[in-house]
């Protein structure tokens, strides 16, 4: 590698392990990297700004703030007390069928919508249950991008990084379907078993709480019925839009904007009030990163550890399987996994080609796309929805940590990515 691209490695590290320690908040890392890449000449303006593969991926930004903003208008209805009561009195206040409900639905919605979409209408119902049930919301909030993450890796729709690998491979959304959806499945039962583990401590019983929440009519929480049904009318129509976007010619960022705008004007509520809701610092801080990870694609960092490691097991099927796994799961734990993938995908095109283009070269597809979306649960910057879940419990006053999160992600990912092995195996190379 050249020099300079040896100093855009030294800057992403060196701002990988503030962020990781949380010396300097974690959106003045991300600037202030990004800044450095444009100093240093890894990137420049241009890329940085308008290209697709090695600069701000403006899609992610712009889906991200029309759901914040349709979220915040959402939030003035009661919905959202309303959900969170009604899931309570189902699981009559007792806090670990909660979770199971919640990872449950995170997991499913997740597969219909991206998991970034998700976590944020299913964020602010969490910190309402936990505060009626006076238990701790982080370890429901960590489980629920857990399972987003992993929920969506079930389909075409429910990670960026599979309409990528779609786009390239040429596989359809039921091919999607039929290969990631039973493994999904298993790996959703195997986190609420792990969930019941790890966060044993945070399901402590109160009675006196539970009769409480029991006592309370849910329908009581709704403010403006007719928001309610003007909201959900919107958030309808941008999930059909969303499904529907090859048809449409529309990006998914472009339907959430004009959803977000739209149900902004019809609520007639003060915009400025309902902009406060946007998660400000949490799309800056992907803005930055999006540099930073673009710089290590420009100066060809990432293109040539990937080549390194393909070019290794070039013509072998089953040990190209598993290093693109686990190399997948390993890098997408420390870059963005949409970037990550993007560059990823014309290597694995070639080397589908090369071991002849059959269904079973295919499961090369597969490994990339386990190893990606699963691997971005393993720590608290590999997936955007983390990203979003840490920054919305941090502007509720509960802060979740680079470490207070990856000490979970690692555990689920490490046993996910295991099962995956067994599971590709016996799908490809077994029968």
């Amino acid at each position: 590698m050249s020099t300079l691209a040896w100093l855009a490695v030294t800057v992403f590290t060196i701002a990988y392990v503030l962020i990781a320690t949380e010396k300097i908040n974690r959106v003045a890392v991300a600037l202030g990297g990004a800044a450095i890449m444009l100093v240093l000449g890894a990137t420049d303006a241009e890329h940085a700004f308008f290209s697709e593969d090695a600069g701000i991926d403006w899609n992610v930004i712009f889906l991200l703030m029309g759901m914040m903003l349709i979220v915040g208008v959402l939030k003035r209805t009661g919905l959202f007390e309303y959900v969170a009561i009604w899931a309570a009195k189902k699981a009559r206040g007792r806090p670990f069928p909660i979770m199971v409900i919640l990872i449950v639905v995170t997991g499913v919605v997740s597969a219909a919508l991206d998991n970034v979409t998700t976590v944020l209408l299913v964020a602010p119902v969490t910190l309402l249950v936990c505060d009626r049930l006076g238990v701790p919301p982080v370890p429901f909030l960590i489980a629920e991008v857990l399972a987003s993450n992993v929920g969506g890796t079930a389909t075409l729709v429910g990670d960026p990084p599979n309409i990528i690998i779609a786009s390239r491979s040429g596989l359809s959304f039921n091919d999607f379907l039929s290969v990631l959806a039973p493994f999904v499945l298993l790996v959703l039962v195997v986190l609420v078993l792990l969930c019941r583990v790890m966060f044993r401590r945070a399901f402590r019983f109160d009675a006196e709480r539970a009769a409480q929440v029991m006592a309370l009519r849910e329908g009581d929480a709704i403010r403006d019925r007719r928001l309610v049904v003007m909201s959900l009318v919107v958030l309808g129509m941008v999930l059909v839009a969303f499904s529907l976007h090859t048809v449409l010619g529309l990006e998914p960022s472009v339907v959430a904007l004009l959803g977000g705008l739209l149900l902004l004007a019809l609520s007639r509520l003060d915009a400025g009030e309902v902009a406060k809701d946007v998660e400000w610092p949490t799309l800056v801080f992907f803005a930055g990163l999006f540099v930073m990870v673009g710089a290590l694609v420009e100066t060809g960092v990432i293109d040539t550890l990937a080549r390194t490691a393909t070019g290794a097991v070039e013509g072998k099927l089953w040990p190209a399987t598993m290093l693109l796994l686990w190399a997948s799961a390993g890098l997408s734990a420390i870059v963005d996994n949409i970037p990550y993938v993007a560059t990823m995908s014309p290597i694995v095109a070639d080397l589908v080609d090369a071991a002849g283009g059959n269904d079973k070269a295919q499961v090369l597809w597969w490994a990339l796309a386990l190893g990606a979306d699963l691997g971005g649960n393993a720590t608290a910057v590999g997936a955007s929805a983390n990203v979003v879940v840490l920054g919305i419990a941090e502007r509720a006053g509960h802060r979740i940590s680079f470490w207070g999160f990856t000490k979970y992600g690692l555990i689920v990912t490490a046993i996910s990515v295991t099962l995956a092995v067994p599971y590709l195996w016996l799908r490809f190379f077994a029968f």
